[in-house]
């Protein structure tokens, strides 16, 4: 039995039942497992390890639902920097299809230290190429090495341009190899208990990447096994377009048609999800991944989120893939989250607290979690802390600590723990050498773009 005791933050925020904030709070966790939170002077006084928060406000570890982590080998390209998304695709795709298994490990490890530097704890990914012997495993055995809490999507494409769809020929599979691939996956890595680090998610890419039979046919899949499914849906103009061209429906119609409503389903962007649409996600608790960042990045446009949520749709954030954003800083998505929507609805549209509370207890409504998202007794061991003493914060934190980690300039934690384990101290990642990463991680990326020529 290991024991942590983290004491002494500023404030502690809990995103408890009552939202509470405790000064001079701290959390004791006992074999990655939350056992008590509040004041420090009320919890246990010795453990294996204790770390003082003190110059800190902590809070829950923050929640990605969307990312394509192998996308970090791709940012900023020239000639997709300044298209929508379906342009944007084509141009990407056929670079991807020079991507390895190496180059897979390699960016999601890189994705994942950024995403933890932020605040991170939890991320799902969704991988939907696997060209030259790529494998979602190489993503989980990446997770691992790392120390992050990890929702492998297992996306895939299986409608190529010449019948109709938006990828490559060559980068399209065969729908029963998916399904027998993502069996496979699975039935070998995925935990379903509470406090897992590991699950699969059955994730076809879009509906213009795969057919109608597929949809269906991986809903039925998931529900045997009873894990999630995630899909993009309505993105921009173009997306909706498409779907009321070729299925004469609107997206959410499309998905309901399907089976892909329900609470264990989230959709990415919505960003042009209407009234309806929003009723029916609301009705059934169907979920969104938020991903502003990415929707500016393309001109995709701004989701209606407020709407989402006062109707009650699960709403999380996500950096979305790292080649749309170009950045995976999840405090960095909460503030553009907040911004974009007072942009859309005005400035009472969402507070830094609200936007605080979509990227961790909303996160974990959209993953189908109950045990993260919260420092309660009985919730996972996952908690970040960020110093507020720094020239970025300085003026604000001493009026509103919690609210200017969004106003302000979006910091890197000083500390976080992940199912009980210190994965960043004192600013540090420790589970791996960053230079070495980055050189690794830039290395391919030149691999990458220079097979194309």
């Amino acid at each position: 039995m290991t024991t942590l005791l983290l004491k002494d933050a500023d404030v502690l925020v809990t995103m408890d039942a009552e939202r509470r904030e405790i000064p001079g709070g701290g959390v004791f966790i006992r074999d990655g497992v939350i056992e008590a939170v509040g004041p420090t002077p009320e919890l246990p006084t010795t453990a294996d390890e204790v770390v003082s928060l003190a110059g800190c406000v902590a809070l829950p570890g923050l929640v990605n639902t969307h990312h394509h982590m192998y996308q970090s080998l791709t940012r900023a390209i020239p000639g997709a920097q300044d298209a929508e998304l379906f342009a944007w695709l084509r141009r990407l795709y056929p670079i991807w299809a020079g991507i390895t298994p190496e180059m897979i490990r390699v960016s999601t490890l890189t994705a994942m230290a950024e995403l933890i530097l932020s605040g991170c704890t939890t991320s799902s990914d969704h991988l939907y190429l696997y060209p030259n012997g790529a494998r979602l495993d190489d993503s989980i055995e990446a997770a691992a090495t790392i120390g992050m809490r990890f929702h492998a999507a297992r996306g895939s494409m299986s409608v190529g341009e010449s019948q109709g769809g938006l990828p490559p020929d060559r980068l399209v599979e065969d729908e029963r190899t998916i399904l027998k691939d993502t069996r496979r996956l699975i039935e070998t890595w995925h935990d379903p208990k509470r406090h897992a680090m590991q699950r699969i998610v059955v994730a076809p890419c879009s509906p213009f990447s795969v057919s109608r039979d597929l949809m269906r046919e991986a809903a039925e899949l998931a529900r045997q096994y009873k894990v999630s499914l995630h899909t993009h849906l309505a993105e921009n103009d173009n997306d909706v377009a498409y779907s009321r061209e070729k299925f004469g429906m609107t997206p959410a119609e499309y998905a309901e048609s399907l089976g892909w409503v329900g609470h264990d389903v989230w959709h990415a962007h919505c960003v042009k999800l209407d009234t309806p649409g929003i009723d029916l996600f609301a009705r059934t608790g169907t979920g969104v991944a938020h991903c502003p960042c990415s929707n500016m990045r393309l001109a995709s446009g701004i989701a209606p989120i407020p709407a989402m949520r006062e109707a009650g749709v699960p709403v999380g954030l996500g950096v979305d893939g790292s080649a749309s954003n170009d950045a995976g800083h999840l405090l960095g998505e909460t503030r553009q989250a907040m911004l974009l929507a007072r942009v859309g609805f005005g400035p009472a549209a969402m507070s830094a607290r609200q936007a605080l509370e979509l990227a961790t207890l909303g996160g974990a409504r959209v993953l189908n979690r109950d045990d993260i998202g919260a420092l309660a007794p009985g919730m996972s061991g996952d908690i970040v802390a960020f110093t507020t003493n720094g020239l970025d914060l300085a003026g604000a934190a001493v009026h509103d600590p919690v609210a200017s980690l969004v106003f302000c300039t979006p910091q890197n934690v000083r500390h976080s723990v992940i199912n009980g384990k210190r994965i960043v101290g004192d600013g540090q990642l420790l589970p791996v050498e960053l230079p070495a990463l980055i050189e690794q991680h830039n290395r391919l990326a030149r691999e990458l773009i220079n097979s194309r020529h």
